[in-house]
């Protein structure tokens, strides 16, 4: 499965990620996040950002809306947190499909 976006972000997002962004059309659903030991000891992030994936997770756990985390995390483009998003529906549907 690959992703499909279309993506026009506003010139303030860094040029990494909007690199990283614009890609993802190209990649497997697990490229939205990476996890690499140089960037915060491994913690999963949103690809070209430091922006931790469980951050959004716990804003929407915390009962906030997608636009107060992009609001508080201005690096992570709309377009990839929602892939995120979209990418975690995808792993629950499947696995709630698997024997």
């Amino acid at each position: 499965m690959h992703w499909k976006l279309e993506v026009a972000l506003p010139m303030a997002v860094g040029a990494q990620t909007r690199v990283a962004v614009a890609t993802l059309a190209a990649m497997k659903p697990a490229s939205v996040v990476h996890s690499d030991p140089e960037i915060l000891g491994g913690t999963p992030v949103f690809v070209g950002t430091r922006v931790p994936v469980q951050a959004l997770i716990d804003y929407m756990q915390g009962g906030h809306t997608l636009e107060r985390f992009l609001d508080d995390f201005p690096s992570v483009p709309r377009e990839l947190a929602i892939a995120a998003l979209e990418q975690a529906k995808w792993h629950l549907i499947a696995d709630a499909h698997t024997p």
